[in-house]
């Protein structure tokens, strides 16, 4: 069963008031468990004109839109384009999922510009991102029992090995390697409904292999070949992308 992106996903990222330097899909669509009821999870960054940075009065770093949309929840935000390079050259793996996406609503130049510079901003620190993000998701899990956050543990925790083993990033739990035998029986139970019941006999192997794929997590960063922080070259050229963008 294929969830697709809705063909109106372009025009609702293009409604905010900047120019765009992309659209993406990320959430269950990206992750690969979206639902029929799924939220419609929209990433972007965009462009604040100079006068709004270095003036008085600024812009907005973040811009958030929501509502409904033939019956899909939207939640769309989007970053200036100086926010996001401060997250993406830090250990935030949300952002570099957004600009790695491959479900793409909107392009530029520029996206493809910021694409080329990624390699260079992958550090074996990201794998802190997933640790954290899997233990917020599992004591959500812990609380409601869902399928929604036992997947979510699953695929921050698969996604960090991956991108320390490979230095690649792969954020669908269908494809990622080291996937528990039942994952496929979690997916369909989700992808027909957001907050259906979760399989009977599986939450027992799920307590043993979240702690399992935690401490394979922590091995994988300690093994990385990743560097420990950015290159000089890639900040070099982020700083000079950004101001010939700003300048421009």
């Amino acid at each position: 069963m294929t969830i697709d992106v809705p063909e109106w996903a372009a025009e609702a990222a293009r409604q905010l008031p900047y120019p765009l330097v992309f659209g993406t899909v990320s959430g269950a669509h990206l992750y690969g468990f979206a639902s029929v009821d799924s939220d419609l999870d929209l990433r972007a960054a965009h462009i604040l004109p100079a006068a709004e940075v270095v003036g008085l009065h600024t812009g907005p770093a973040t811009l958030q839109r929501g509502g409904v949309r033939d019956g899909v929840e939207l939640d769309l935000v989007s970053h200036d384009l100086l926010k996001f390079a401060k997250l993406l050259t830090s250990r935030n793996g949300y952002v570099l999922e957004q600009l790695l996406s491959p479900l793409v609503v909107v392009t530029t130049p520029l996206h493809t510009a910021l694409l080329g510079l990624v390699g260079g901003l992958i550090t074996r620190n990201h794998a802190y991102h997933y640790l954290g993000f899997s233990h917020s998701q599992e004591k959500l899990y812990a609380k409601t029992g869902e399928l929604k956050p036992a997947l979510y543990t699953l695929r921050v925790l698969l996604t960090g090995i991956h991108l320390m083993r490979t230095g690649q990033l792969e954020t669908d739990l269908g494809v990622l390697d080291g996937a528990p035998d039942y994952v496929p029986e979690l997916i369909a139970a989700k992808r027909e409904a957001e907050h259906g019941p979760f399989p009977p006999g599986v939450a027992t192997r799920l307590a043993a292999d979240i702690p399992r794929l935690r401490a394979d997590l922590e091995t994988a960063k300690d093994e990385s070949n990743l560097p420990d922080r950015p290159s000089d070259d890639a900040l070099a050229s982020l700083h000079d992308l950004i101001v010939r963008t700003r300048l421009g």
